[in-house]
């Protein structure tokens, strides 16, 4: 499900300048050159059309489709443990 969800976009920037940060302290730290790829799902496994992109930089090559179904997974435990109580 790809969509231009508001709440995505806000924590793709929320992420971005996080990271960027944390890139930097890296860098000073351990002499390393780092990038921050971005990849933000949302609750309900919605990503920005881009995710796809973002997510071929990264070694591996992970797939955005079992990520979705994993956090989907986490997102229906977490319901039902909410709402049993």
């Amino acid at each position: 499900m790809i969509a231009a969800d508001r709440n995505v976009s806000l924590k793709e920037y929320e992420k971005v300048s996080k990271y960027k940060d944390l890139g930097i302290e890296i860098q000073k730290m351990w002499h390393l050159k780092t990038t921050v790829i971005l990849v933000v799902i949302g609750a309900l496994g919605m990503i920005k059309r881009k995710s796809e992109d973002h997510m071929k930089q990264i070694p591996g090559n992970p797939c955005l489709q079992e990520l979705q179904k994993i956090l989907l997974n986490v997102t229906a435990h977490l319901l039902r443990r909410v709402l049993s109580m």
